[in-house]
């Protein structure tokens, strides 16, 4: 049935969260820190792995100052950050504010709970959607019905949800709705999009998501905070200018 890898990395990324979240509570901070860490270095890993795919590493630049301008102008962090302090707040019970606010108000702050939970749920999200296989195999279930690569990303998926909510906490559970909504779309459109996207547009959206990668690794090491989701038009963008540059070609030996 088309759509069943999908189903499976999302059952895979839910059973995964909610093992970490229930693990993570009792392990010691010292412990969490390590982890966090050595997750931090493993994505730096996989992001230099995936930007090294790219043939033209102009394109990638060009990908990701224009996607990072735009993502400024539109606030797409903020944005996610929004959709995270919802999912928090959804997901708990309401009680009155013990400084005498009125009852169901929920305080926020920057360092609050929704902050952390929106911060996990981004994290995840990229984590889990940026790459090869999440496009290829979504490609291949949505085209064949072969849901063969993405039960292998869900395995993969399983084991890092784990990890993640162990130190982050269920934000990361939350982060199964992108997973449904990205590869799911992937999939649906399928035959669309293989039409559409060519090998060379596909590594370049590879490179370009292994940056956004490595400035995910860094957060994660505590070395800098980058607004990530202010660069995610750049995966988009990737392609467009690869379709630019192949046009020019073609004009140019004409």
């Amino acid at each position: 049935m088309i759509g069943t890898g999908t189903i499976i990395n999302i059952v895979a990324v839910l059973v995964g969260g909610a093992l970490g979240t229930v693990l993570g509570a009792r392990l010691p901070q010292r412990i969490r820190e390590t982890v966090m860490h050595g997750l931090g270095l493993v994505v730096l890993a996989i992001g230099v792995h995936l930007s090294l795919k790219t043939v033209e590493i102009l394109i990638v630049l060009g990908s990701v100052l224009l996607g990072g301008i735009l993502g400024e102008l539109l606030r797409i962090e903020d944005r996610l950050d929004g959709i995270g302090r919802w999912l928090e707040q959804r997901g708990r019970r309401k009680t009155p504010n013990e400084r005498g606010g009125k009852i169901g108000e929920v305080e926020e702050k920057p360092n609050s709970g929704a902050t952390r939970f929106s911060r996990a749920f981004l994290t995840a999200s990229l984590v889990f959607c940026v790459g090869p296989m999440a496009i290829l195999g979504s490609f291949q279930d949505g085209l064949e019905g072969n849901y063969e690569i993405l039960a292998i990303k869900s395995a993969l998926d399983f084991f890092a949800a784990m990890a993640f909510a162990s130190t982050m906490g269920p934000g990361v559970i939350s982060s199964a709705l992108t997973v449904l909504a990205y590869q799911g779309a992937l999939t649906v459109g399928a035959g669309w999009a293989s039409a559409v996207l060519t090998d060379a547009m596909i590594a370049e959206m590879t490179a370009t998501g292994g940056i956004l990668m490595l400035a995910i690794g860094l957060g994660l090491l505590e070395l800098k905070k980058i607004r990530t989701g202010n660069l995610l038009p750049a995966i988009a963008i990737a392609p467009v200018i690869v379709a630019i540059v192949e046009w020019i070609s073609r004009e140019v030996a004409f």
